[in-house]
């Protein structure tokens, strides 16, 4: 349920991934490439990952939620590599009986995922390019 790839995401792949017939909810967060950060306009992003630590830190953020909520499952896939406007960096979606607790974990994972998982982007511009790490 943890990937990190080079080739384009599926929202409905991961969502397919995870739903199950005990689930009433199922609630996912999908990051894509947006033209403009930090005030300047974005020509495309590299992203890249340390993916054996990564991989582990995304089972750790799942440990952390089972501790919080009851969930059924949950999958964090997030791409490397060049991504231009408009691609999907990450998909994350979490299954659960009840809406609630299967929201409160999607958002807790994109938040962890940023703080603790081993994965850099480089904004590109037209006037230069600048990394960014965990946490932006």
């Amino acid at each position: 349920m943890y990937e990190i790839t080079e080739k384009p995401l599926s929202v409905e792949g991961v969502v397919s991934a995870i739903t199950r017939k005990t689930c009433g909810a199922v609630a996912s967060f999908v990051g894509v490439v947006r033209e403009f950060s930090r005030g300047r306009q974005i020509s495309y992003l590299e992203y890249e990952a340390y993916p054996e630590m990564a991989i582990a830190k995304m089972r750790q953020i799942e440990g952390e939620i089972r501790e919080k909520w009851e969930i059924e499952q949950i999958a964090i896939h997030h791409r490397v590599g060049r991504l231009g406007i408009g691609e999907v960096s990450v998909v994350i979606a979490v299954s659960a009986a009840h809406r609630q607790p299967a929201l409160e974990a999607c958002t807790y994972a994109i938040e962890r995922l940023k703080q603790i998982v081993p994965i850099w982007k480089k904004e590109v511009s037209p006037d230069g390019s600048f990394w960014v790490g965990m946490g932006s």
